[in-house]
């Protein structure tokens, strides 16, 4: 943690890394996830977009050109924004491990060879890294900066199987533990407010990931979209009442989670017009602020607890 800041950013984190400021650029790479092919089951997490969370990412890509067409197209919309930055190519939608090698070979390699891409990040489940995959992410990560990002959400598996995610507990912790021993920087996704969790079951799966040996953490927060299946059965979800409760939370979160693990969100990021609720949720500066000024009242940081 730097000067005043009372939770290790990652923002602060790649400023250190590259020297100035780092973005990362938001890749769909056109896979998709067992969960919704049929190899697993079917619609995909009940919490999860008709975008696999990747609204936010660049247009499909299909092949190795494409993927740099994205880039260049991505880094003509910020530049202007951030005329010095450094550029991490991001594979983001739905799981980007779920594809032949040669496959992820090509999508991968697509963009580390673009001179403009400083390193990779490679969001997927726990259960899409079999041996050749895990091979082919350690070559990777002895010559580029690289994290791979697993989406946990939590550690309760009568919560995984009602959220239909097709994967356990268990897939994680084998997961994250392959990577680590390979020497790769592992991000776990957690959800706050995924339906029948109280605040304690969330804190304790928060506690079973910092045991893991993680680099990162995401905190989500739970939103209900109008493209997900959990909207279809849940319209009227509200995961909390008011933002102080939800800031409360994170509060106590961050005290418990280990100084030295970067922190790579603190809410959710959700197109306004896909939002049902909390209706308050689009405010992420405003969560942010108050997530902030909360622990500036308290006199509290990361690691407090501890």
């Amino acid at each position: 943690m730097q000067g005043g800041e009372r939770y290790n950013s990652i923002s602060n984190f790649l400023k250190d890394e590259f020297g100035r400021k780092t973005v990362k650029l938001s890749i769909d790479a056109g896979f998709t996830c067992p969960n919704r092919d049929g190899s697993k089951g079917y619609g995909g997490c009940a919490f999860c977009s008709g975008g696999g969370s990747g609204e936010l990412a660049a247009s499909m890509t299909e092949d190795s050109a494409s993927v740099s067409a994205s880039i260049t197209e991505q880094i003509g919309r910020l530049s202007e924004k951030w005329p010095d930055a450094c550029y991490l190519a991001y594979f983001q939608s739905f799981t980007n491990t779920y594809a032949p090698v040669d496959v992820l070979r090509e999508r991968f390699y697509a963009a580390l060879d673009d001179p403009r891409i400083s390193g990779i990040a490679i969001a997927t489940r726990p259960d899409c890294l079999d041996d050749d995959v895990l091979d082919l992410l350690e070559e990777i990560n002895r010559s580029h900066f690289m994290w791979v990002e697993l989406g946990l959400q939590s550690i309760h598996d009568s919560t995984l199987k009602a959220m239909n995610t097709c994967y356990t507990v268990s897939d994680y912790d084998m997961a994250s533990a392959a990577l680590v021993e390979r020497g790769i920087r592992v991000v776990t996704h957690l959800i706050l407010g995924l339906p029948g969790e109280t605040q304690e079951m969330m804190l304790r799966s928060l506690k079973h990931v910092c045991r893991r040996q993680v680099f990162g953490i995401k905190l989500h927060l739970m939103n209900i979209i109008k493209t997900s299946p959990l909207y279809e059965t849940m319209p009227g979800y509200v995961p909390f009442d008011s933002i102080e409760e939800y800031v409360d939370l994170v509060v106590r979160c961050l005290e418990i989670i280990p100084p030295e693990v970067t922190i790579h969100r603190l809410t959710g990021d959700v197109p306004r017009r896909l939002l049902v609720s909390p209706e308050w949720s689009y405010k992420k500066r405003t969560i942010l602020n108050a997530i902030n000024r909360e622990l500036a009242l308290r006199g509290t940081c990361q690691g407090l607890a501890l």
